[in-house]
């Protein structure tokens, strides 16, 4: 089946679960759903659509127990809408993108906000590069310690060992 067909299905899909869920369902348990996407197989049998629940743990667990307990309502409101020889099977599952991205989110703002708080490997890092360059510095103090010895402040002694 083309791509183009199956990605034009999924977006009805889509559209009419997020219009179902805001507008004509009245299940209280049901509450700060947003639909994100829709996925449908190739040979239009199953369908999936992603949901965000905003809330704790337990209140999406019981939101997505809700859902999938009306997906047949809103597999009724597509057939009122689409008008193929297969309706998809229906089922709702909780994304996750939205709250792992804002904790990420969370974890670059500490960090831009906190640069002195370093891991301990960073700390070893920055401990090591100040050695080497403490290192670098003193060898150069010696190898200027070493060119004036040679020299003795004589000119003629530096012109004939050229």
């Amino acid at each position: 089946m083309k791509t183009h067909r199956v990605a034009r299905i999924a977006e009805v899909i889509r559209e009419v679960a997020s219009e179902t869920i805001l507008f004509k369902m009245s299940d209280p348990r049901i509450s700060m759903v947003t639909v994100l996407r829709a996925e449908v197989s190739g040979d239009l049998q199953h369908g999936k659509i992603y949901v965000s629940v905003m809330g704790d743990e337990e209140h999406q667990k019981e939101t997505l127990y809700a859902l999938n307990g009306a997906a047949g309502f809103v597999q009724s409101q597509l057939a009122d809408r689409m008008k193929t020889r297969f309706l998809p099977v229906l089922t709702f599952v909780l994304d996750q993108g939205i709250k792992k991205s804002l904790e990420i989110s969370k974890l670059i703002q500490e960090a831009l906000s906190n640069p002195s708080k370093l891991s301990d490997s960073d700390q070893i890092k920055e401990e090591e590069t100040e050695e080497e360059t403490d290192e670098e510095e003193s060898d150069e103090d010696e190898d200027d310690d070493v060119e004036q010895e040679d020299s003795d402040g004589d000119p003629s002694e530096v012109i004939k060992e050229e």
